[in-house]
């Protein structure tokens, strides 16, 4: 979390709300992520261009591998605990990880970042044809929130089958729950719900990209 001043909670919760902060296993860092000039977490995230063009990406980078591979955790299966894990991003026997541009969910740039604790600057560069947000990411280490970028003016529809697992979540998160809501806040539940499902039934609707 990056706050401006001394470590406050009020602060500290209103970085989380305004994206200022990043995921992590603690033996990988992603700091400063910018795209252009906007840095996430300040003015909502959002970049704006005109038109679709190509972006700039900076990064502060950090991971620390011990010198040895440890091939017990390597080579679990993803589903496996720890489910973060520095030791599963290292490239071969490397003392080294892969840092990835992601947009709109998918790795589109990489570079290898030597895993020695020390904070080094990548720049990515990415073609942006629509809005949609990017981010970085170690993979299973740490991820950074997303840069909004938004083309012409345009909402982000990234994906349909995104839209589509969110609304078959909020079905099934209702199969799940409607039996436990209260009886004098079911109508309300019900109500809620149904906002939920005709939100990503419109994003659907919307999205040009699978």
């Amino acid at each position: 979390m990056k706050l401006d001043g001394k470590l406050d909670y009020a602060d500290w919760c209103e970085g989380i709300r305004r994206g200022r902060n990043y995921v992590g296993d603690g033996r990988s860092h992603l700091l400063d992520f910018a795209v252009n000039d906007v840095r996430m977490g300040e003015n909502g995230s959002e970049l704006r261009l005109s038109a679709a063009g190509r972006v700039k990406v900076h990064v502060r980078a950090a991971a620390l591998l011990d010198e040895k591979p440890n091939p017990e955790r390597g080579r679990r299966r993803y589903e496996e605990q720890p489910y973060w894990d520095i030791e599963r991003a290292r490239i071969g026997d490397m003392r080294a990880v892969p840092v990835e541009l992601v947009v709109n969910g998918y790795p589109v740039a990489k570079q290898s970042l030597v895993a020695d604790g020390a904070l080094r600057d990548l720049m990515f560069e990415a073609t942006i044809e629509r809005s949609g947000w990017l981010a970085v990411r170690i993979l299973p280490s740490s991820h950074t929130n997303p840069v909004w970028a938004l083309v012409a003016g345009k909402p982000v529809r990234a994906s349909r089958r995104s839209a589509d697992w969110c609304l078959k979540g909020v079905e099934q998160c209702w199969s799940q729950k409607e039996r436990f809501i209260k009886r004098d806040e079911l109508e309300q539940a019900k109500t809620d719900y149904e906002h939920a499902r005709r939100t990503y039934q419109r994003l659907i609707s919307e999205s040009e990209v699978e």
